[in-house]
């Protein structure tokens, strides 16, 4: 994605979509295929979003891709649907289908809808634009907008076309609820459950795949929203496929999250991701979009491209465990990120890796400008064990706080930049609180350090801005 050089809104609200629709099939819903064109409407706040270098995403997840063009028109734009229902209605074991290009194979239009053991099936047919499937749920299996509140359960969702998300919740006001289903997509960008444009999403015991790449399990993009999940398994297959990626406020809780061959979890600009009692792995393809910069399990970044708000990105992870299977564990540039972690049991298989890396990167994928694009971490340990090296280079910062008994086996140090920027102040400053420990695996570079608890130094030393040496 291209620098911006001023912060860019993302979509906050989107503007009803009209469609032409057929008769009604039925007395309880409208549900027949739709012959004339989607509708387009401009989005309120939004103009054209910014060009995206060919063949690059700009991040993982779904962020462009292969298969359909990028460049969204700057409308809202959703394509047609072969079944849509418009009126408030409760449908149970009907079969919704679709194999034309930029179609759903349902939509749900501003209407109050339960849908209880419904099968719907997106097996063919592509999106003619890439922006508009992941923005706006074109060609997407289940689609609903303009407001509409939908209820799922018991139901099943399949899409095996090119940018056919599975279930899609667009816009202010619309909600869906969705639980007890499965959910199975294996096209590029292609989404389990995707959420945009302000929209809600809440699920709960889900059995959610995906096998295409950029084809993250709980995705969000442009003008984000809310998800809360609650139980179930959520596994994707492809690159640049991470179980969850958040340009949105996303809440996962008693979930198994796993990405075969990505990293795990992925956070973009002024978002979040607040996991509690979740199971949590990543294994990172070297051929992914940003292994270039670094290969890790949790990425937090700024892209620049417009399909998040520049602002601090938040994670929070409560219980459960991390693992990481290749790649540093967690990776942050060119973002304010505040990470607090408490009783997880954190495990990196990659023994050469880091737990933490802080750095700029080379601007290659428009992440901000080389030199002056590092990351400004808050890292609060509370009641947490940590191990590993963290490193932080000379255009970052890093505030790390241990608190309530917390331990830290590892070495912490202050890098150059790799493209020479102007190093800032403040680099890496800690905080031991009382109760909590450090014990030293190497030398370490801090700019302060605050001790009130323990260090076992182990032989090493700690040297500190100002030229003191600690040991």
């Amino acid at each position: 994605m291209r620098l911006a050089t001023k912060r860019i809104t993302s979509l906050i609200c989107a503007a009803a979509l009209m469609i032409s629709l057929a008769a009604c099939s039925s007395t309880t819903a409208s549900s027949s295929e739709s012959t004339a064109e989607g509708t387009s409407m401009s989005a309120p706040g939004e103009g054209t979003p910014p060009d995206k270098p060919d063949g690059e995403g700009g991040g993982p997840g779904g962020q462009g891709g292969p298969g359909g063009g990028f460049g969204g028109s700057g409308t809202v734009t959703q394509g047609t649907s072969a079944n849509t229902i418009d009126t408030d209605t409760t449908v149970y074991s009907e079969s919704y289908e679709s194999t034309g290009d930029d179609e759903n194979a349902l939509r749900v239009d501003g209407a109050t809808v339960t849908l209880s053991g419904v099968t719907v099936s997106k097996s063919a047919g592509k999106s003619s634009n890439t922006e508009d499937g992941d923005f706006y749920g074109q060609n997407a299996a289940l689609l609903a907008t303009n407001g509409a509140t939908v209820t799922i359960e018991n139901s099943t969702i399949t899409s095996s076309a090119q940018n056919g998300n599975g279930v899609f919740s667009y816009g202010e006001g619309t909600t869906v609820n969705i639980s007890d289903s499965t959910i199975t997509t294996s096209a590029d960008n292609s989404g389990g459950i995707q959420t945009t444009g302000g929209g809600t999403t809440n699920a709960s015991n889900l059995t959610v795949e995906t096998s295409g790449n950029s084809a993250a399990a709980i995705r969000s993009d442009r003008g984000g929203g809310t998800v809360n999940v609650d139980g179930g398994t959520y596994t994707s297959n492809g690159e640049n496929s991470p179980a969850v990626y958040s340009t949105a406020d996303i809440t996962v809780k008693n979930a198994t999250l796993t990405a075969n061959n990505s990293e795990a979890l992925v956070i973009e600009g002024e978002n979040s991701i607040t996991l509690e009692n979740c199971d949590v792995t990543g294994s990172m393809s070297e051929n992914g979009t940003s292994a270039d910069e670094n290969v890790h399990n949790v990425m937090i970044y700024q892209s620049m491209s417009g399909d998040a708000d520049v602002g601090t990105s938040t994670f929070s992870m409560t219980g459960g465990s991390l693992t990481g299977k290749s790649g540093d564990l967690f990776y942050i540039t060119n973002t304010h990120s505040i990470i607090t972690l408490s009783g997880v049991t954190l495990s990196n298989e990659d023994t050469s890796a880091n737990l933490m890396t802080i750095a700029g990167n080379s601007a290659s994928h428009g992440w901000g400008t080389a030199g002056s694009n590092g990351a400004q971490v808050e890292l609060t340990a509370d009641a947490q064990t940590l191990s590993g090296a963290i490193t932080v280079d000379s255009i970052s910062t890093l505030d790390f706080t241990l608190k309530n008994g917390s331990s830290f086996t590892g070495t912490i140090n202050i890098v150059d930049n790799a493209d020479g920027g102007t190093a800032v102040d403040d680099n890496a400053v800690v905080t031991i609180e009382e109760g909590s420990t450090w014990t030293l695996t190497g030398n370490c570079t801090l700019t302060s350090l605050t001790n009130n608890g323990t260090i076992n130094f182990n032989g090493y030393t700690i040297t500190l801005a100002d030229g003191t040496v600690l040991k």
